[in-house]
């Protein structure tokens, strides 16, 4: 009982922080209705599908809807997309060339895409001759927007893609809210620069009102096993953004002379929808849950990121312990 009493005596701190997420997934929630009924979404469209997959309705529809749920002109939704690290790789081989150069202004990238791109006798996009340089964050752990400036002259005509993780990753810091990825991208467009600004919007999906691609990014990918497949998706990612780079893209996810026209499904794509449907809320929940435990933990002497005054950018929470016991007791009481 006085586990209780003091887990609710936390939540009653969050009334605030609780609302705000409430209002950000009603809002999000019309967003997804709507969109179901602008593309007239249909019974047919849960459907599975065999062979090619040419004329796959709900495929193609899922495309669509997450498109207009994200406020780009196209999308891929597919089940042959294995996590968020598949679609990044699938989407940057697609945009990038031999030879190319990539410019990521939030610091490293996390651990697994790292392979992807520095590897060496893998496949990587090392391997292809394409070169990728990271700009560190300033000292208040965000967009340096003078070393991004320089780095982008010292490229020149080289710089292809601007490349921006929305998520912390395994950083103790902030991820970067849709209004800050919004300022960068109008900040490197000022510069000149006409290439592909990149989106890694893993665990950031419907945590606010808007996505990265409404606010100047030209390609935003994540994973349906995370934020938007609503804990229902089997499997899967998205890659949303302009036309003609989604085109490119789908030819490096299938073949080069096939491209968005082929895939099925065999399990059919109720699930797909059914967790699109539900991602609002489910992120709800996981915000909710994310600011409780932080309460819990800040309250019994843990710091723990990120801060619980303002509304997280990102699903995600890390929490500090002091020794390897502590940590190992808090994951064995889990």
């Amino acid at each position: 009982m006085e586990i209780q009493t003091f887990i609710k005596d936390c939540e009653n701190q969050l009334t605030t922080q609780f609302n705000i997420a409430d209002e950000i997934s009603e809002y999000n929630q019309e967003k997804v209705l709507k969109a179901f009924k602008n593309k007239s979404l249909a019974l047919r469209h849960f459907n599975p599908t065999t062979g090619y997959g040419y004329g796959d309705e709900g495929r193609y529809l899922l495309g669509e809807v997450f498109a207009e749920v994200f406020g780009a002109e196209e999308g891929i939704v597919s089940p042959a997309i294995l996590s968020g690290t598949h679609a990044l790789s699938i989407a940057l081989f697609g945009v990038l060339r031999p030879n190319d150069a990539v410019l990521a202004v939030s610091g490293m990238p996390y651990d697994t895409i790292r392979g992807v791109i520095f590897g060496e006798g893998n496949g990587s996009l090392k391997d292809f001759g394409v070169t990728f340089d990271c700009v560190a964050l300033n000292e208040r752990e965000k967009f340096d927007f003078p070393a991004i400036s320089k780095e982008m002259q010292r490229l020149g005509t080289k710089l292809k893609m601007i490349y921006i993780q929305r998520s912390r990753g395994y950083e103790l810091r902030d991820a970067f809210t849709v209004e800050e990825i919004g300022e960068v991208c109008k900040f490197v467009r000022a510069q000149g620069f006409d290439g592909c600004i990149f989106v890694d919007n893993c665990y950031g999906e419907f945590v606010e009102k808007k996505e990265p691609s409404e606010v100047g990014a030209d390609v935003v990918v994540g994973s349906l096993i995370k934020n938007p497949g609503g804990g229902l998706a089997p499997t899967g990612g998205y890659i949303v953004g302009g036309s003609k780079y989604i085109d490119l893209i789908g030819r490096r996810l299938t073949a080069p002379s096939i491209g968005n026209e082929v895939g099925s499904y065999a399990y059919g794509y109720r699930l797909f929808y059914q967790g699109l449907f539900m991602a609002p809320h489910t992120v709800n929940q996981a915000i909710k849950g994310s600011f409780l435990i932080g309460k819990c933990m800040e309250k019994l002497g843990y710091e723990n990121f990120p801060k619980l005054d303002k509304t997280p950018a990102d699903i995600t929470r890390a929490i500090r312990f002091d020794t390897a016991e502590q940590l190992c007791a808090f994951i064995q009481s889990v």
